[in-house]
């Protein structure tokens, strides 16, 4: 068990050194071709990113409710999850599952929480979800360490970003690579084997993040270890150009399982009480990005997002609340609170799972008049791609992670998108109309019958909102808007390649 570790993490190591090294050479290489104005003041520039909110400023003309969550309240709350930090804003409610916020539960206004798939979630204005369009359930979330600052943005103006548009957008602040050298170090401990570490060091427009934290969780037979890793490189193109890299890696060994307890479970046992000791969550997600800016002077910004990202994800389980087998057998037992031994006679079910999701997206922000009244446009299009390898292994026993494959599926997504706001400013009123049109393209194949289906989906949504600045600290605000939340490729496409004509979720909210 030792020398397994030990070669995972050599191996981990060698991987993110050779990341690493690959960003310096690039950094290195762009700052050879412009090495007089690369860097040529000490003063921090602003990191070329899209903020959904922007400053607070901003606030008084967005046609809807936004809340800013800046650095100051993070570090003087001392949160210890994302849960904890999203908890301080209006309107936003977390469900915890497994205590280290791994994987937040996310609703807004009501919405059900589970997976946060009603929310659009975005870091420096870049898809975090791993497959938003066709999937949008949240299995990875980075930790709150690694952010400064998040924007939630509700109402008329969330149709900027996509596809989610029923409860909400959260997007998440990393923080800006420093010019002049610098760093800190951060390690905490407690008591069930909590462990937290992080460190930063930056400098020259570089920004280097590395944490990694662990725990035996809230029940017994459970432990968690996550460690992350986030690079950033700014570069100053030319006079009127930037541009952003990012490179981050995390991965998490987790021992969880999926099912709870009955009421007499816990009050035979006790809170802790869970008996599936074999369950085991493995997970690495790994991405890519750059985020060009481009500044025509006349108050004209071009904003680039290229970006790609790989999640795998394999869960072991013995038993679910679900339809398992092994479930079942014991529901008599656990509903009189009776002790059980799932290893006897049990299986266990490996849900295996590989995401890819890669696009472009640029922003065109622009300020003119329009007969005689000031006018701020922003449009965009976006082409989005998805692609979703699915499996089910059925092990004979709890500790077996071979088996016979009972599900095979690749279930691909491209979406295009495209959306324009044009808010129109009548000294202190403001109104602005908006549109957005996504077309989704999904297909499912189920690699055991070699049987495909395809699907096809479009919609428009449309928004208006006005706001209304009676005093510097009062301002009256308006909106409606169409919400939509795209249907999950399995469920537009039946396993036999039939299409089910399932229809997005749609809504008005005002």
């Amino acid at each position: 068990m030792m020398k397994s570790k030990l070669k995972k993490c050599l191996l981990t190591t060698f991987q993110l050194t050779r990341m690493l090294s690959i960003l310096l050479v690039a950094g290195a290489v762009a700052s050879t071709l412009t090495p007089q104005t690369l860097f040529a003041q000490e003063v921090d520039r602003v990191m070329p990113r899209i903020d959904v909110i922007g400053s607070v400023e901003a606030l008084k003309n967005i046609p809807g409710s936004g809340e800013i969550l800046e650095k100051e309240a993070l570090e003087t709350s001392r949160v210890f999850t994302v849960n904890e930090a999203l908890r301080k804003i209006s309107g936003v409610h977390t469900r915890d599952e497994e205590g280290l916020g791994l994987r937040p539960n996310i609703g807004i206004r009501g919405l059900n929480p589970t997976r946060s798939t009603k929310v659009t979630l975005l870091e420096d204005g870049i898809p975090l979800s791993y497959a938003p369009y066709g999937d949008n359930a949240s299995y990875y979330h980075p930790q709150i360490d690694r952010y400064e600052r998040i924007e939630v943005l509700k109402g008329a103006g969330q149709i900027g970003f996509g596809p989610q548009t029923i409860g909400g957008v959260i997007n998440y602040i990393t923080p800006t690579p420093p010019q002049q050298f610098g760093g800190s170090v951060f390690v905490a401990g407690g008591n069930r084997n909590y462990l937290n570490a992080k460190a930063r060091v930056g400098g020259s427009g570089m920004l280097l993040d590395v944490m990694h934290k662990q725990s035996n969780l809230a029940r017994d037979n459970s432990h968690a270890e996550v460690s992350d890793l986030n690079i950033k490189k700014v570069l100053e193109l030319s006079g009127n150009q930037a541009l952003t890299l990012r490179v981050s890696h995390q991965i998490e060994d987790t021992q969880n399982t999926y099912s709870g307890i009955t009421e007499a479970e816990f009050r035979n046992f006790g809170a802790r009480y869970n008996p599936f000791k074999h369950d085991q969550f493995e997970a690495k997600r790994n991405g890519l990005s750059a985020t060009h800016e481009m500044d025509f002077g006349a108050d004209t910004v071009l904003l680039t997002n290229v970006y790609y990202s790989k999640f795998d994800r394999d869960w072991w389980r013995q038993s679910s609340g679900t339809t398992d087998t092994q479930a079942s057998n014991f529901a008599a037992a656990r509903l009189l609170g009776n002790a059980i031994n799932v290893d006897a006679g049990t299986s266990v079910q490996g849900r295996l799972r590989s995401y890819y999701n890669w696009g472009v997206e640029p922003r065109l922000k622009m300020t003119y008049d329009l007969l005689g009244a000031r006018s701020e446009l922003e449009t965009g299009i976006k082409v989005h791609f998805e692609n979703q390898q699915r499996k089910q292994i059925n092990g004979a026993s709890p500790t077996a992670r071979t088996g016979t494959t009972v599900e095979n599926n690749l279930r691909e997504t491209s979406a295009y998108s495209a959306f324009a706001q044009n808010r129109i400013l009548l000294g202190q009123l403001s109104v602005t109309p908006g549109l957005r049109y996504e077309n989704i393209r999904s297909s499912r194949t189920n690699n055991l019958t070699a049987v495909t289906g395809k699907d096809t989906l479009g919609k428009w949504i449309p928004s208006l909102g006005g706001t209304y600045q009676a005093s510097p600290h009062t301002t009256y605000f308006a909106g409606v808007h169409r919400g939509f939340a795209p249907p999950r490729t399995e469920d537009i496409i039946g396993n036999t390649g039939t299409s089910t004509e399932v229809e997005p979720e749609l809504s008005v909210n005002w």
